[in-house]
């Protein structure tokens, strides 16, 4: 609805309810309406998911059009990330936002900081999207409210011209509100708690759920070592409780990511149940780590398999857990795929132990002999060393062409002393263009950096801790951080107007009037940062 047409249905409204309600200003209660265009998160999660699935199809038209996400631990970050994106590119399209819960484990756990095994409440999984969203929200209503000061000045200069633009900028209006990918981890047990949360993420607004093959109790941070695998029928069964609960919610087109852990993982707490030789629970068995054993040499406990004729015992360790084959991973992560998407899931996710895109193209070459338009969910991880990672495989393709790397120690690449080098100049550019490089050759439709304001808000406060505290004092904040927002345009120096100030005077004089004691007067300090 455009702006008009939402004063006139206010004034409509108002006139049916009588003279009780005389002193409601339709124009007030409109504004208020189009600051908050989406009232619960159900609202948000049906208007994301189709800008994702739009997102997805026009990445299958062309690849080029990857999509990408930060990961954000607090609904301020969230936001700040949003207004940046608007202010830089004009436009949030093809951006959007990821919950790790690696950080809600690390900062949003009322235990304290956790490492990432699904230890902490997983209600700080929902509560965290809401209040994502709440920010993102909040800073809608900041900005339409300044649009509508704008408006309101226009018009009281006479401006008509003026006040149209602004009005025309109201209704073509662009929400901060964007996906969210929220990570529910292995599903916080089974597959009727699987079901149980992701309801209430949706209900918080979350309109695609990424789910990993890990077993619950064993769950692992997909870059440490220990990682426990579940066999398909398992990890399906889990798949299909997210989609009824998207569809129990009526998000019908809610997006589901499966990810596979198989890369790293060399362990499974299970036996997978099979019925013949050669269906899927005999698929995951055959990667089992076995020895086949002489029948007159059976212990007590141990458990056997049937194969070719063959009795094997399946190695297993004293916590119980049965050992894949070394070497198997990639072909894990292949049959991963496959029988995930074969399940239900929309997207898929393999986390690797670094960005290579051979590597993961490798696989979802084979994934797509099988579904033809497989696409990934990618982990562009902190875990990963890029500049070393690169300036190796960079070091790695010059000695296979038979270049000359004498001037360079492969073992010790990440030194500085590499910097202004030709091959760390290459490495460069290799990470610049891995996104998109990936997205062309390696089906990776959306790129996501986990954990990037994690490491952003403790490598600042580092900066601000040594000047301020160090011999700048003062000066290490005015000049590193206030005058840099000032000069960079940072919305937030007028940290008053950040936190709902302006939103708080605009609410008294609807509710007041001439009565309204309103913030923003002449002696708001905020005053001094109208010029920046």
């Amino acid at each position: 609805m455009t702006y008009q047409n939402t004063i006139a249905q206010m004034q409509s409204i108002i006139e049916a309810n009588g003279p009780s309600w005389s002193a409601i200003d339709a124009e007030s209660t409109a504004r208020m309406a189009i600051q908050n265009r989406f009232p619960t998160g159900l609202d948000i999660a049906k208007y994301t998911a189709k800008i994702m699935r739009a997102d997805m199809e026009a990445y299958d038209a062309n690849p080029a059009d990857y999509t990408q996400s930060l990961g954000c631990w607090h609904g301020f970050i969230a936001q700040q990330k949003m207004i940046s994106i608007k202010k830089h590119f004009g436009s949030t399209k093809q951006r959007y936002l990821y919950l790790s819960g690696w950080m809600v484990a690390a900062l949003r756990s009322e235990f304290g900081p956790l490492p990432d095994q699904s230890m902490h409440e997983k209600t700080s999984v929902p509560a965290l999207i809401e209040e994502l969203y709440t920010f993102l929200k909040q800073a809608d209503a900041r900005e339409l409210g300044g649009l509508f000061r704008d408006l309101d000045a226009a018009r009281d200069a006479g401006d008509d011209v003026k006040a149209k633009d602004i009005q025309n900028q109201i209704d073509n209006y662009e929400t901060h509100v964007v996906p969210i990918i929220a990570d529910i981890d292995a599903g916080f047990g089974n597959a009727e708690a699987t079901y149980l949360l992701a309801k209430k993420m949706i209900e918080a607004g979350a309109c695609a759920l990424q789910i990993e093959n890990q077993v619950s109790d064993e769950k692992q941070c997909g870059h440490q070592d220990g990682k426990v695998t579940v066999p398909h029928e398992d990890f399906a069964q889990k798949i299909r409780a997210c989609r009824h609960a998207f569809l129990e919610m009526g998000i019908e087109d809610g997006v589901i990511v499966a990810r596979t852990d198989s890369l790293g993982a060399g362990l499974t707490k299970q036996i997978a149940y099979t019925k013949e030789e050669g269906d899927l629970g005999d698929q995951y068995n055959s990667f089992l780590d076995c020895e086949e054993v002489d029948p007159s040499n059976i212990k007590n406990g141990d458990v056997f398999l049937s194969r070719d004729g063959k009795l094997l015992r399946p190695k297993r360790l004293p916590s119980n857990l049965f050992q894949f084959r070394a070497g198997t991973g990639e072909d894990r992560c292949v049959l991963d795929g496959i029988t995930s998407l074969q399940a239900g899931a929309d997207l898929l996710w393999i986390e690797t132990e670094k960005p290579h895109v051979e590597q993961i193209a490798g696989m979802v070459d084979r994934i797509r002999e099988v579904v033809p338009n497989a696409k990934l969910v990618y982990n562009n991880s902190p875990s990963f060393n890029w500049t070393l990672n690169f300036r190796q495989q960079v070091f790695d393709a010059w000695a296979e062409a038979g270049k000359d790397v004498s001037a360079y120690d492969r073992d010790r690449l990440m030194s500085v002393d590499y910097d202004t080098t030709d091959l760390a100049i290459e490495a460069d550019e290799k990470i610049r263009t891995f996104q998109s490089d990936a997205a062309k050759r390696a089906g990776i439709f959306h790129h996501l950096i986990t954990l990037p304001t994690y490491h952003t808000a403790a490598l600042s406060t580092d900066n601000l801790a040594r000047e301020y505290f160090g011999e700048q004092a003062m000066l290490g904040y005015v000049k590193n951080v206030q005058r840099e927002e000032i000069r960079q345009g940072i919305a937030c120096v007028k940290h008053q107007n950040m936190a709902g100030s302006d939103i708080g005077d605009d609410h008294k004089e609807y509710f007041a009037g001439e009565a309204a004691l309103k913030a923003g007067g002449k002696d708001n300090t905020m005053n001094q940062f109208a010029a920046a």
